[in-house]
């Protein structure tokens, strides 16, 4: 039995992301990170401070108090941000990409078999995304769109009404794809920071006093002295870093350089102005005479023009979180954490440019009930958080393993980042659970239900897997027994599609069994998902000739891949392996899932989700690109 690995003659190298970056302008992808990473939280400083101000009335009713506030913002922007996910996060790329389920493979990629805690960490760091990606879309849009009230008053009843046409026209648009809109991204977004600068600094001069909130004492000694509210206060201060797991999660789509620029060059510095900048107003003009001071301290002539520019710019991080949301769910498709779904790629050039429209549907419907249930970003921002936090947990515990397993890290530093930022991200996670039935409870339950999904997924699964395997006869019995006795051959390939390398596709036995022919080439065919984001185009065909009768193919994918069966066979085709995709037949075993009578309740609700899931699941043809007109689906009824 021959094996070789397979690949066509200019596949040599297939260009990774971090060597694509480089070919590229880096103000370009600085530009364009500064529209897609940081838009989230760019658009925290339209509720976060003004928050942290209503805790209780008169809480900043003192200059000291102000100073806390501002400076409890400025450190946690600094040692979240700047210090755990700029200068740590982003240096724990899965060959170059980022995000939960990147950093939870390459956790896994140093064990030989990972333990199950790391997947389940992955699991909710995924589902946590869900629910922090419904919120961020609802509380971005409102909070600007509130800003009409200032402008005229008498427009207050419709902020709710604009802003859920504004919602359904940006999920609407979703279909036609986001790579022309995302040309004015970069730009818009810089212009807000920089609008953000000075509207900020213009404050600055009248009361440079707020400056002293660069010392860290004045957060310590609001904590301190404000021990009854403080709790609450954090949980506030928390909205100024939301979006922060943007930075790692768009990783592979601009390199770790333009990320790393944009934030130290504009839109930290923005940030720190605005904030100090609303500190100063808020002292100018009396805590008691402010309830917004983002759009209270811009000078009545510009009102309308911010509020407008806001708008854009909560838009525009909106569409960041749904693209992101899209990306995690391929991911999540690849790595066999949730059923197949229908993937629609809007670029003919870019590959990550996608479209899901079951993803779209059930998001946009649930950002709308948000809107509407909770009415105002001030009793939104209780439902924010507790998942954003719950990420960033996630993400300190899988970036530990990663530097002990991977960076191979001293004990002694990996034990004392660990005491620092479990200490801040344990903190914030608790003080947002306390928020658990103001609101919090929405991403908590969406979390929850996410998960099962997935974990029910995951399971159902693998006892299909080990259902199939007990009732299938092993390859390499059927291939020796079909070439003592061989049976009648017809011109073609065929090509049987199975999950299992050793044994016979159940397409294969039941094309024997009520046709009992052969077709002159038998292909079987294995696709597999790698824990590497991306596979060398020589790495990713591997053939095996059993006989001239059968052989065997194995197909892997990176898991950011598209998996196209034809374009991946061509590879092979290149190097002399006969195979024509119009003398081919593809042979599909659909499945039809019985739920079993066995085990307990808990075994049958989930074999019941399963069945459901399994088919509502995408059509297999559609999701590996094969051509229809090839596809031969034999039927199979499977009681689990």
């Amino acid at each position: 039995m021959t094996q070789t690995n397979i690949a066509g003659p200019a596949a040599g190298v297939v260009a990774t992301d971090e060597a694509r970056h480089v070919k590229q302008n880096l103000p370009v992808l600085t530009l364009g990170a500064i529209g897609v990473v940081y838009g989230d939280i760019g658009t925290s400083p339209i509720y976060a401070f003004r928050q942290a101000m209503s805790v209780r009335p008169g809480v900043a009713a003192t200059e000291t108090e102000v100073l806390g506030l501002l400076s409890l913002i400025v450190w946690a922007l600094t040692l979240t941000v700047a210090v755990k996910y700029v200068f740590f996060v982003t240096r724990a790329d899965n060959n170059g990409e980022g995000g939960t389920l990147s950093l939870m493979a390459l956790a896994r990629k140093t064990f030989t078999k990972a333990p199950a805690w790391i997947t389940a960490l992955g699991v909710i760091g995924a589902a946590m995304f869900y629910g922090d990606a419904m919120i961020t879309p609802a509380i971005s849009v409102l909070s600007a769109v509130e800003g009409v009230e200032l402008v005229a008053p008498e427009l207050t009843r419709w902020v709710v009404p604009i802003t859920l046409v504004i919602i359904v026209g940006l999920f609407f648009v979703q279909r036609f794809g986001t790579a022309k809109v995302a040309i004015v991204f970069g730009p818009i977004t810089a212009i807000w920071f920089l609008v953000l600068g000075i509207s900020g600094l213009v404050h600055i001069f009248e009361n440079p006093l707020v400056l002293w909130a660069l010392n860290p004492w004045h957060a310590v000694e609001f904590l301190l002295t404000h021990a009854g509210i403080a709790f609450i206060v954090m949980g506030a201060v928390f909205l100024a870093v939301t979006g922060a797991e943007a930075l790692y999660v768009d990783l592979g789509h601009f390199g770790r350089k333009p990320i790393v620029f944009a934030w130290f060059g504009l839109v930290f510095p923005c940030l720190l102005l605005n904030y100090f900048g609303q500190g100063a107003f808020v002292l100018e003009a009396g805590p008691e005479n402010v309830s917004s001071p983002f759009f209270e301290m811009q000078p009545k002539w510009a009102l309308g023009p911010f509020v407008a520019l806001a708008t854009m710019a909560t838009i525009i991080a909106s569409q960041a979180v749904i693209s992101g949301t899209y990306s995690l769910t391929q991911q999540a498709i690849a790595l066999n954490l949730l059923p197949r779904m229908l993937v629609l790629h809007t670029s003919e050039t870019q590959s990550g440019q996608i479209y899901l429209p079951q993803i779209n549907t059930m998001l946009m419907i649930m950002v709308l009930i948000l809107v509407v249930g909770f009415g105002s970003s001030s009793e939104l921002s209780n439902a924010y958080g507790i998942a954003v936090s719950g990420i960033m947990l996630v993400t300190l515990s899988l970036l530990l393993v990663v530097m002990w397993r991977n960076w191979k890290w001293h004990p002694a530093a990996i034990a004392a980042f660990a005491a620092i930022y479990l200490v801040i991200d344990g903190g914030f996670f608790v003080v947002n659970s306390a928020k658990l039935f103001q609101g919090g409870w929405v991403p908590a339950v969406v979390a929850i239900f996410v998960s099962l999904i997935m974990v029910t997924w995951m399971v159902g699964r693998a006892r299909l897997a080990e259902k199939t395997r007990k009732d299938e006869v092993p390859l390499q019995f059927l291939v020796d027994n079909l070439s003592k006795k061989k049976p009648t051959t017809v011109p073609g390939t065929a090509i049987f599609l199975t999950s299992d390398v050793e044994g016979a596709p159940t397409a294969l036995l039941h094309s024997l069994k009520h046709y009992k022919v052969l077709h002159e080439s038998n292909v079987i065919l294995t696709v597999r998902t790698s824990a590497s984001p991306r596979v060398a185009d020589e790495e990713k065909v591997h053939y095996e000739a059993f006989n001239e009768l059968f052989s065997r193919v194995i197909v892997t994918f990176g898991y950011m891949e598209e998996p196209n069966i034809p374009k991946a066979l061509a590879l092979a085709r290149k190097l002399g392996w006969k195979f024509d995709i119009m003398s081919t037949s593809f042979f599909l075993s659909r499945r039809s899932l019985k739920p079993g009578q066995k085990g307990g309740f808990l075994r049958r609700w989930q074999d019941r989700v399963f069945a459901a899931l399994a088919k509502n699941a995408s059509d297999a043809t559609g999701y590996f690109h094969i051509p229809t007109g090839r596809v031969v689906e034999i039927g199979t009824q499977v009681v689990l």
